[in-house]
């Protein structure tokens, strides 16, 4: 059975643009409730570690760089089937092949710069949310 929590990231290419409000506009818009959010910005340790499942990965170093380059919006989102609608939402990894009107397709600057991350599972969904929200932080 899916899930109804999900994990997004506006990433510092969406961030530096101004345009996690236009995103975070259309994730509601979707149905999407934001039960958590903040405004952080990773060090380069804490993006090695987000990442970890990457680091034998030849992008990883350059991913981590990218991602502690500047300030991100971390949020947990609740609907029905969240995991899966959210990555319908947001669109193929490569904003090339996103499909229209998808979130990549709208923002994204490159596969690198693709302007958010979505959680690919609900197991996944749960760690990563957990790594942003800890256990005293109110995650309504």
């Amino acid at each position: 059975m899916a899930g109804n929590r999900t994990f997004t990231m506006i990433k510092p290419d969406a961030f530096e643009a101004g345009n996690s409000g236009a995103i975070l506009k259309m994730i509601e818009e979707a149905g999407f409730k934001i039960v958590a959010m903040k405004a952080t910005r990773l060090t380069p340790e804490l993006a090695g570690k987000f990442y970890a499942v990457h680091s034998e990965r030849p992008f990883y170093a350059d991913l981590c760089k990218y991602m502690s380059s500047g300030p991100i919006v971390a949020a947990i989102l609740e609907k029905d089937n969240a995991v899966e609608d959210f990555r319908t939402l947001i669109g193929a990894t490569n904003p090339a092949n996103a499909a229209e009107g998808t979130i990549r397709k709208i923002f994204a600057k490159s596969i690198e710069a693709n302007a958010v991350h979505g959680s690919d599972s609900d197991e996944n969904a749960a760690i990563e949310g957990s790594f942003f929200f800890n256990q005293y932080e109110r995650v309504i």
